[in-house]
C-alpha cells in the first residue's frame, strides 16, 4: 500500500528525530532514497515527507519496514534508545573477532567524529569524550585551557573511536596511543581552524588546539561467522 505526501518540488533537509535517523542509516547503509522506499513498500515521496517535515507520524507497520530495511530497530528510529548504552541486544553465536589492519583503522577513524580520550592524571587515569577531527593524520580537538582534557598536553595517551549495530550485535574499536601537543603556532592554528570539521558540542569558548600524533594504531571487528 502506497502513501501520498504533498508534493514538494524543494529539497529540505532533514528535520527532526525521525528524519535525521533516516537520512543518517541509509547513508550508512548506502541507500538511496527511492532504494529505500521501494525495500519498504513506501512511496519515495512519502519517505522524502517523512525525513524532511518535523512532526511527520507513520504507522508502527511503517517504521517496522523501514527499520528492517535499514538493519536497526524501531527503538532507535524512534529515538527510544537515546539514553540507553550501546549493546544491550544479544550477541551472536557465531561472531568472532576480526583484526583491522592500519589502513582500515584509519578509514574508520575517518575525518571527525565523537572518540574516547584515556589521559593519566596524579590520582588515576580519566576517560572523556571529545569532539574530533583528522587533519594531516593527526587527531586533533580543542578543549578550555582549565578542563580536564587539557591536562592531557605533553602526556602519551589513548585514543578509541568504536561503533556499535545492534541489531545486526556486530561492530569495531580503533585505538591509538601517542604523545599529546598543544597546537600554538598561529600557522597551524589557522590550518586546523579551517580544516577540523567537529566542534565541542557543548558549546562555549574552546581556544586550545590539542593533537596526538598517532605512533601505535590497532583495531578489531566483531564479524558473523569470523
Amino acid at each position: 500500500m502506497s502513501h501520498r505526501a504533498t508534493p514538494d518540488t524543494t529539497h529540505r533537509p532533514p528535520v527532526g528525530d525521525l528524519g535525521r535517523r533516516l537520512v543518517q542509516r541509509r547513508t550508512e547503509r548506502g541507500l538511496t532514497r527511492k532504494e529505500t522506499a521501494d525495500r519498504a513498500g513506501v512511496a519515495p515521496s512519502y519517505l522524502r515527507y517523512l525525513e524532511e517535515h518535523h512532526g511527520a507520524a507513520p504507522s508502527t507497520g511503517v517504521l517496522l519496514r523501514l527499520a528492517g530495511v535499514l538493519g536497526t530497530t524501531l527503538a532507535h528510529l524512534t529515538g527510544g534508545d537515546v539514553d540507553l548504552p550501546p549493546g544491550p541486544e544479544q550477541a551472536d553465536r557465531h561472531a568472532g573477532f576480526v583484526e583491522l589492519s592500519t589502513q582500515e583503522c584509519r578509514t574508520l577513524l575517518s575525518t571527525h567524529g565523537v572518540g574516547r580520550l584515556a589521559i593519566p592524571v596524579e590520582d588515576g587515569p580519566v576517560i572523556v569524550p571529545v569532539n574530533y577531527s583528522v587533519v594531516d593524520g593527526l587527531i586533533v580537538f580543542r578543549t578550555d585551557p582549565g578542563s580536564v582534557t587539557s591536562r592531557a598536553v605533553g602526556c602519551r595517551v589513548a585514543f578509541e573511536v568504536d561503533r556499535i549495530d545492534d541489531a545486526f550485535s556486530t561492530g569495531w574499536s580503533v585505538l591509538v596511543r601517542g604523545r599529546a601537543t598543544a597546537v600554538t603556532e598561529p600557522d597551524a592554528v589557522r590550518r586546523l581552524t579551517e580544516l577540523a570539521y567537529s566542534t565541542p558540542w557543548a558549546g562555549g569558548q574552546r581556544e586550545l588546539w590539542v593533537s596526538v600524533r598517532p605512533d601505535a594504531t590497532t583495531g578489531r571487528r566483531i564479524a558473523v561467522d569470523a
